[in-house]
């Protein structure tokens, strides 16, 4: 057992939820005239009081970004390797239920793709596949790494959540970070939108950063998926779990992603709806709880909404983002996990940064800064 499960089983969910929905504006207040706010403080700052205080989140938001970040704005893509899926999730288009075309890349494809990646400028990749321990395993996963790490600067995946041992495979092969999102954080709900495969098993996710914490990656990224449960509940638990692992495993680097669900094949309703301006006030609450981490947005967002908000916290971008296996060149019509929204090409997102003052940055710009 890591310390992490026993720090999350201390919390009961309706209490943490009452917690949260009793804030008072001075609690909000209190919150925003600190220099250094704790997990109460974030409660406050997610809670339906502070939105009356958006602008002054917003506004404190900014100036603690460019401080720390300046007007730089990382660009990345996702490059989807494989759709099949050992799991059952009632959420996501390649669920082993949906009866879909099943693709894995080849080598060849990989190459293909990493070509038209190249050519669009991107050197920050996400590999993303399904989780199927067979088919797209350790073994493809070591072979894809190192077949692609030499094309780009930086080097991420979202796949299944692997053994200590396996992480510490990948990651001499030039795996730099890897995203695992735990869905929700409300462990009866976990179980009744995962009734099926290795991914049915809370704690073994759960587990999975500490995992790679262990393994000395180099950064982590976490997230719930918006519309699943409580937003501002998951949010606390994401922050509490942030809050931890930064405790434990302090040399590695950590970022924030905000996935709201999206239309896919046999679509799942969210059980609780997050407006644009409850998303804003989340952004901002994680810039004023830490002022280090990364908040990433994606192309699940409208043009629109991902405009106005660059400014706001967020310091890392998708663009030009194809959710399905061979999306660049191979297979473009192949299934999308996702429907994504902001389908502007990553030269017009470029543009749109510089047109507002910000530089788009293709290499992982901490780097520089290291």
């Amino acid at each position: 057992m890591t310390d992490f499960r026993r720090v999350v089983d201390q919390y009961d969910w309706n209490t943490v939820k009452k917690d949260i929905y009793s804030k008072t504006s001075r609690d909000v207040e209190s919150a925003l005239s600190r220099k250094v706010r704790t997990l109460e403080d974030f409660k406050a700052l997610i809670s339906p009081a502070a939105d009356a205080y958006l602008e002054n989140l917003a506004q404190e938001s900014r100036r603690l970004t460019l401080q720390r970040f300046g007007n730089n704005m990382q660009l990345f893509a996702p490059l989807y390797l494989s759709n099949e899926c050992q799991n059952i999730c009632t959420y996501c288009g390649f669920s082993l239920d949906n009866k879909i075309r099943r693709k894995t890349l080849t080598d060849q494809e990989i190459d293909q793709e990493v070509a038209a990646l190249k050519a669009l400028g991107f050197e920050h990749v996400l590999l993303v596949t399904g989780e199927a321990n067979t088919t797209v395993g350790v073994p493809y996963l070591k072979r894809a790494i190192e077949r692609i790490r030499p094309h780009f600067a930086n080097l991420s995946m979202e796949v299944q959540p692997l053994n200590l041992e396996e992480y510490q495979e990948l990651i001499p092969c030039g795996l730099d970070g890897v995203l695992v999102y735990q869905e929700t954080y409300h462990k009866e709900d976990y179980k009744k939108h995962h009734p099926k495969g290795k991914k049915s098993n809370f704690y073994y996710r759960l587990d999975t950063p500490d995992r790679l914490g262990q393994a000395g990656i180099r950064k982590i990224g976490l997230g719930a998926l918006i519309g699943l449960e409580d937003w501002r509940v998951d949010s606390f638990f994401t922050a509490l779990h942030l809050d931890y692992l930064e405790r434990t495993y302090w040399k590695t680097r950590y970022s924030i992603a905000f996935p709201r669900l999206r239309p896919h094949s046999g679509g799942l309703e969210p059980k609780m709806e997050m407006s644009d301006r409850e998303l804003v006030q989340l952004i901002c609450a994680y810039r004023l709880f830490n002022q280090e981490i990364e908040l990433s947005l994606s192309t699940r967002e409208t043009e629109k909404f991902r405009n106005h908000v660059i400014k706001l916290g967020v310091t890392s971008m998708s663009a030009g983002s194809k959710t399905n296996p061979g999306g660049y060149a191979v297979a473009p019509r192949s299934l999308e996990q996702f429907e994504i929204s902001d389908e502007r090409s990553p030269g017009t997102i470029a543009e749109m940064l510089r047109n507002q003052g910000y530089e788009p940055v293709w290499k992982d710009w901490d780097m520089v800064l290291e």
